[in-house]
Formats: structure tokens, C-alpha cells, sequence
């Protein structure tokens, strides 16, 4: 396993990292015992990033992680979580309710203190109420020991601008803008490593898009995203290969990019995806998907309120 520096933060975290949202059913009905040797085989095997939330799986996903890390020596892994959301439309940034957030989380993993917290989808709340209620929560919580870092999360890319004018941050979570379809993330770059923010990519499948199994009906791409998306994953399965290999290869490839978040709660899954980071990819196969893609490179979907979506192409 290869590893690279979390922004100012001096954390070492490895390239490929472990988004326990599966933990929490959250695509399939999971098994707890079998969720716990996934989490188990992925820091046996390198990973030193677990990413999860009080909303995926509606608090399960961090009720059976908890379950696997209080196995592990804590110093062997690096544990995120985020507040602020609880629900499909449930979403609170109170600075009450963060703190409060962090005590409910620390019971459920099991530990007594996160590494970093994210604000999750600060895109669906108004921004003058991450600024007055949610920021100050943070730094009470980091004072407090209670967590070590903090930063924010989101689709829209001008929420990390939004965060950065207000607040110095040291992590940033942005997921399906760093993929075979959409590399919109390297537009944030340069600002992020001008304030020595740390960056987490996550879904280098595109919630799903980049499989030859239809996509979940909830997702919210357009359908000609989905079915190009399609075609490429076709266009792989095709040569022999699986396009989640090619995309986790692709999305641990850029060194700007310090690691990037998988979810699965199945060890054969992890292990399998691990050992294709150690593998070469297969540029010619790359090139031959990126010209597939090339007619929605970078279109994505609208996510949270008007404010955070001027710039969406949809």
C-alpha cells in the first residue's frame, strides 16, 4: 500500500481507503459478522482511512463499524465521521446539535475521540447557518480534544470555496468528481493545496454509474450520463476487465489526489480492490473509456440549495 500526506494535518493516510456507508445496508442487506472481517481485511492489508456517518444506514453503518474497530488497536487507523446530516431530507448545523452529534458518534464507534469530523452536505442548509451555528462547534469540539481535525463535505464544488473564504480548514470531502467521467475535483486543487487542506476523494464508481448493472433508481444523473457510464463499464467488460477496476486505478493514480474512498462489506471485495492499486493500468483501455466518456466529461447534477449551484452543468 502506497501512502500520501493529508494536507497540513501531517497525516500519512493510505491511497485507497475504506467508506463504510455498506456497513450500513445501505445498498444491500449486510451481514454483521462479515462487515466486521471487511473492515478488519482492509487494515490488515494497508488501509489506514475509515470514513463513515450517523446517516448512512441511519446510525448502523457507525454502530457495526464501532463493533470492528473495538478489535483493532485504535492507533492503526485513522477514523472520520461527519454531523449535520441524519436523514434524506433530515439536516441540522445547529451548533447544539454537532456537538451533541459527536457524543452520539463516540458511543457508537466505541472511542473516545475522532480524527476528523466532517460537516456533512453543508449544500442543503443556508450558509449563514454553517457559518454562525456549525463553525464555532467545531473549534469547541477540537478544544475539547473530542476530535483532531475538521473540514467539510459536499457535491457542489463551491462549497469547498464557500467554506475556505470563512474558515480555515483541514480536510475537504468531495465524492464522484474525481472519476473516469467527471475529474471536476482538479478545478479545487490549486486552492486546496494553497491552504494545506487535506483532500478525500470519494466514488470513483459515480455512486454506481460505472457498472454493467443498472443504476440505483435513486440516483439523480441524467440519463445519458448513465448511459454512457453504461457503455464504457460494457465497453470494459468487453476487453476482459472490470471497469471499478480501471476507475480505482484511474482515481489512485493522481498524486494530488492523497486517497480515495471505496465502500463494500465484503472482505473478498476490499482485499480485491486493494491488490488492484499494486497492479499497472491498462492505458490503452483508458484512453479507449475516456473517449466513450468524453461527451459528459465533467456534467454532473444539481445537489442542495441554488446558492451552492450556479456553476452545475446539468
Amino acid at each position: 500500500m502506497r501512502y500520501r500526506k493529508l494536507g497540513k494535518t501531517g497525516l500519512d493516510v493510505s491511497v485507497l481507503s475504506f467508506g463504510a456507508s455498506s456497513l450500513g445496508s445501505v445498498f444491500r442487506e449486510t451481514n454483521v459478522d462479515e462487515s466486521i472481517r471487511t473492515v478488519h481485511t482492509a487494515v490488515d492489508m494497508g488501509i489506514n482511512l475509515i470514513d463513515v456517518s450517523p446517516y448512512y444506514g441511519l446510525t448502523k453503518a457507525e454502530t457495526v463499524l464501532g463493533k470492528a474497530i473495538a478489535q483493532l488497536d485504535r492507533n492503526r487507523f485513522i477514523l472520520t465521521t461527519k454531523a449535520g446530516r441524519y436523514g434524506a431530507e433530515e439536516f441540522d448545523f445547529s451548533k447544539e446539535r454537532i456537538i451533541r452529534s459527536v457524543d452520539e458518534s463516540l458511543e457508537r464507534l466505541q472511542t473516545d475521540y475522532i480524527d476528523i469530523l466532517y460537516l456533512h452536505d453543508i449544500e442543503f442548509a443556508p450558509f449563514q447557518e454553517i457559518i454562525e451555528g456549525a463553525f464555532p462547534a467545531l473549534d469547541e469540539l477540537k478544544q475539547s480534544g473530542k476530535i483532531r481535525y475538521f473540514g467539510v463535505s459536499g457535491l457542489p464544488m463551491s462549497v469547498f470555496e464557500k467554506a475556505l473564504a470563512h474558515k480555515e480548514l483541514d480536510s475537504v470531502l468531495s465524492y464522484c468528481h474525481y472519476a473516469l467521467n467527471d475529474t471536476s475535483l482538479l478545478d479545487v486543487v490549486p486552492l486546496l493545496e494553497q491552504h494545506g487542506v487535506g483532500l478525500v476523494n470519494a466514488s470513483p464508481l459515480a455512486m454506481g454509474l460505472l457498472s454493467t448493472r443498472p443504476a440505483a433508481q435513486w440516483h439523480p444523473a441524467s440519463a445519458e450520463i448513465q448511459r454512457l457510464c453504461k457503455l464504457a463499464a460494457e465497453h470494459c467488460a468487453m476487453k476482459g476487465t472490470d471497469i471499478a477496476k480501471l476507475a480505482i486505478q484511474y482515481a489512485t493514480a493522481n498524486e494530488r489526489i492523497p486517497t480515495t474512498l471505496v465502500s463494500t462489506a465484503n472482505p473478498d471485495n476490499i482485499r480485491k480492490n486493494i491488490l488492484w492499486t499494486e497492479e499497472p493500468m491498462d492505458t490503452e483501455l483508458l484512453q479507449e473509456v475516456l473517449e466513450i466518456l468524453e461527451p459528459i466529461h465533467n456534467r454532473s447534477w444539481m445537489s442542495g440549495r441554488p446558492e451552492y449551484n450556479e456553476k452545475t452543468v446539468v
